[in-house]
């Protein structure tokens, strides 16, 4: 009897500035070792991203995803830069499938790859040859409907579909420091911590953390939070915790922690570190 292949990984990454995207540094370098020990390669990506943040559930079902610039400030480089993964429409009927009750519609048109899916996929399949598709994140849900939606995807995993959450741990452009390029506040660090222990324990505590006392300062918003609460979901449902890829801060409030999830990979790389964000302009007004 030929043995039961093994589901296919899941991992949260950190994504930080979308310069990330042209760099080569300690965590681009972790995100270049996930998708090479992605072995057998993925039927398809399912991309759970900070900056698809409606109210309303979609997933992308086009063909050809455009790669979307959704973002001011940064150099021509950036704006230029495309990826062209092709999409997977027969992933998103089963992802409309799988998340029942829930209600999931198929986005055709409108969106496509944003840079909370493509900085990181530039690193993670660089030849863009594994198909891409995402999944939006309904701003009208709670931390648990969002842990409770990620156990649902995890049939998707047995059948050959890699889910990558994408966001910040910690994600407060408000507070970003320039004169703390690879370190971070005290509070940030903290929460960071947290939200390892949580992670790397029992997953299925995510929504603890939102009583956190530096929970409010760590995560102003929720978009770049809410993606881990996706891969604490799938790690429920697999009954094992988490693995740390990487961790670390930037810019004094961003955390650039990664994880997985069925996949171990050795990435703690002391090379250079995160990517930086403009200057010319406040980061809060860069839509990172």
């Amino acid at each position: 009897m030929d043995p039961v292949p093994a589901p296919a990984p899941a991992a949260f990454l950190g994504h930080g500035s979308p310069m990330n995207t042209l760099e080569d540094n300690r965590y681009t370098a972790a995100w270049r070792a996930l998708g090479r020990a992605a072995v057998p390669r993925p039927r398809a990506v399912l991309v759970i991203s900070a900056h698809w943040y409606l109210n309303a559930s979609a997933v992308t079902a086009m063909a050809a995803p455009r790669t979307i610039h959704d973002f001011y400030g940064f150099p021509q480089e950036l704006f230029d830069f495309r990826y062209p993964a092709p999409g997977a429409p027969d992933v998103a009927a089963e992802v409309a499938e799988v998340v029942k009750p829930d209600r999931v519609g198929l986005d055709r048109d409108s969106w496509g790859l944003d840079h909370g899916a493509w900085s990181v996929l530039a690193h993670v399949f660089p030849e863009a040859d594994v198909p891409v598709l995402q999944l939006s994140i309904n701003a009208a849900k709670d931390l648990d409907a969002h842990f409770e939606l990620g156990t649902r995807l995890a049939p998707l995993r047995e059948r050959g579909v890699m889910i990558l959450a994408s966001g910040d741990v910690v994600h407060n452009l408000r507070r970003i420091d320039f004169h703390r390029p690879d370190a971070a506040y005290d509070w940030a660090l903290r929460f960071d911590a947290a939200a390892r222990e949580v992670m790397t324990g029992d997953p299925s505590r995510i929504a603890t953390l939102a009583a956190h006392p530096d929970y409010a300062l760590a995560v102003p918003t929720p978009e770049h939070f809410l993606p881990l609460a996706y891969l604490a979901g799938l790690a429920h449902a697999a009954r094992r915790p988490a693995d740390v890829l990487i961790e670390g801060c930037s810019l004094g409030s961003i955390s650039m922690t990664c994880y997985t999830l069925g996949m171990p990979v050795a990435a703690n790389d002391p090379g250079a570190g995160a990517a930086t964000l403009p200057t010319s302009m406040p980061a809060e007004n860069t839509n990172t």
